[in-house]
């Protein structure tokens, strides 16, 4: 029998789930009616081994200072992958008034999502395979770099490089303080911790927006990116001279050969290019090319093929894959990788066209548009924390699932209805409930697909799950920048019939009213607000698909399975 993998067993397992009484002799005195139950010689044995469990905990743990600055230092990285996800969408109109490049919105939060999901698995096996400080800290170090690119990109196309980048260092970040954490905490206190980095991405979330908007209103959007490397400096400070790898971490043994062979790079570069393909199909089809163009049918065609090619590749890695057929074929994983998938789609969709209705029809700063965007983040924050409470509480997921789909495309529908004379009360009550649907659905699927597996299964579980919860987010932020452009272009011809819709697409939402004239500009905001209803109408179909998903998976508790795992 192969030796179980030592991580997997740390993270998955504590001390308390070894029955120590099990392992010990067992010894009955009966000298009387009176003499206690409990057996002076087990006591004693069993206070040697709680005396060494202690003992070796205090060894393998660092010291309460060190382990201070650690959490510290993960809390940064965390923070910093968190910030990333959200501060560019308040700053997208000005990014696009700079580089007239309204036409690649799509690709400013694509680009980044795309590699932050292709290499979950690639890093996940990096932290398996390499030691642990050094494969985090050169995850921060790509981080950095990609950071660097797009606050110092002179267009578009070398801001959406320097996203990649960045997207591929935070795959790393977002996995590797998960691990760092297991091997720093002892079992007892990691549930906290574990809360702490968890909180730290919901109030990033909420920062996002606000810190991009005040930078662009007040600096440069530049420092959306720049504000990354003292932070990430930082961090990686505290980990070099703080953290030491454990001995439990120490890297799997096998050849540079194998090492590769489980990164399953072909696979990880195959879904990439297929979901390239898509993005182009879309930013293309209906504004710089026809539908039936040429380009537009190859890259779709394209798109098809990479698919076909990565499911065939997946098939012959077999447990080496990003994808193991093994773990899909459990029926509650399979549902709810496809459920994230699409409940993921309301969210980001409103978290990067709800700053371009206020900054465009609204007419207000970045800044503003940010704190204008709070009602939705913040609601967002505090029910998925809600979500998690709740199925610690009662260990059932089933009924959230459902709940949180409905509220959810009830709150887009809600949102569809803006217009460009809508009220406060209504643009904060609508983002309320929309937030409300989001957050109690978002994490659902992580939570139980971590319960639904052994220990040594969590890992690759986890990396599927966040897989398709990111690629979600760089395909549906990618149509609906296809459905906002392609409506606005159809539409200006019968609103503002003197203007140019390639213009006003190339233009950007901040600087309209510096472009054009006040008599365009009413029949301009008639087509920018079609062309953002049409982006919402894609919220409302992805929350009505997940609707009809969350009916599939079979209800089981989770009480007791959050942790340890257990097939569900």
């Amino acid at each position: 029998m192969a030796e179980p993998d030592r991580r997997s067993s740390l993270s998955g397992h504590t001390v308390n789930d070894v029955d120590v009484n099990s392992t010990l002799p067992t010894y009955k005195i009966d000298i009387g009616k009176n003499q206690p139950e409990d057996d002076p010689i087990e006591k004693r044995e069993d206070a040697a081994v709680e005396t060494k469990e202690t003992t070796t905990e205090e060894e393998q743990y660092p010291g309460a200072f060190s382990l201070t600055f650690i959490v510290i230092a993960l809390i940064l990285a965390m923070f910093l992958v968190a910030l990333d996800m959200t501060i560019v969408a308040t700053a997208i109109p000005e990014i696009t008034d700079q580089f007239h490049s309204l036409d690649q919105v799509g690709w400013y939060g694509s680009a980044f999502f795309l590699t932050l999901a292709s290499f979950q698995s690639t890093w996940g096996k990096g932290y398996k395979y390499f030691t642990l400080k050094n494969t985090f800290l050169l995850s921060i170090f790509i981080f950095e770099i990609g950071s660097l690119i797009c606050g110092v990109a002179p267009n578009s196309t070398a801001l959406i490089v320097g996203r990649a980048v960045a997207g591929a260092g935070a795959a790393g970040i977002s996995s590797g303080v998960y691990t760092i954490i297991a091997f720093s905490a002892p079992p007892r206190q990691r549930p906290a911790y574990t809360g702490i980095l968890g909180a730290t991405y919901a109030v990033a979330s909420v920062v996002g927006p606000l810190l991009g908007g005040v930078f662009t209103s007040n600096v440069t959007w530049r420092w959306c990116f720049y504000i990354n490397l003292p932070i990430g400096g930082v961090s990686a400070a505290i980990i070099v001279f703080l953290f030491k790898n454990p001995p439990a971490a120490r890297p799997a043994q096998a050849s540079w050969k194998e090492k590769l062979l489980q990164m399953d790079l072909p696979g990880t570069f195959t879904i990439m290019a297929a979901v390239v393909c898509y993005l182009l199909a879309l930013q293309w089809g209906g504004v710089s090319k026809a539908w039936n163009s040429r380009d537009v049918i190859g890259v779709l065609v394209g798109f098809g093929v990479l698919v076909i090619v990565f499911v065939i590749i997946e098939w012959r890695m077999g447990e080496r894959a990003l994808m193991p057929a093994r773990i899909l074929k459990q029926r509650n994983i399979l549902v709810c990788c496809l459920y994230v998938l699409f409940v993921v789609g309301p969210m980001f969709i409103l978290i990067y066209y709800l700053p371009i209705y206020f900054q465009s029809i609204k007419n207000v700063s970045a800044s503003e548009s940010g704190v204008h965007n709070v009602p939705f983040i913040l609601t967002v924050s505090i029910f998925t924390i809600i979500s998690g409470g709740l199925i610690t509480a009662f260990g059932q997921f089933g009924y959230l699932m459902i709940i949180g789909s409905v509220i959810a495309t009830i709150g887009s529908g809600l949102i569809y209805m803006f217009d460009i004379n809508t009220g406060p009360g209504k643009w904060i009550g609508y983002q309320i409930v929309a937030g409300v649907g989001t957050g109690l659905a978002g994490q659902i699927s992580i939570i139980v697909n971590q319960a639904s597996v052994e220990p040594s299964d969590l890992a690759t579980v986890s990396a599927v799950t966040l897989f398709l919860q990111t690629i979600g987010g760089a395909f549906w932020v990618s149509a609906g920048e296809s459905a906002f452009i392609n409506r606005l272009v159809q539409k200006l011809p019968d609103t503002a019939p003197h203007v140019n819709p390639q213009l006003v697409a190339a233009v950007g939402a901040t600087d309209l009213r510096k472009v054009f004239s006040p008599e365009d500009i009413p029949g301009i905001l008639l087509a920018y607000m079609d062309g953002l209803k049409t982006a919402f109408i894609l919220a409302i179909a992805l929350g009505g698909v997940s609707v009809i998903v969350s009916l599939f998976p079979r209800w089981v508790s989770l009480k007791g399975k959050a942790v340890a795992g257990g097939a569900a």
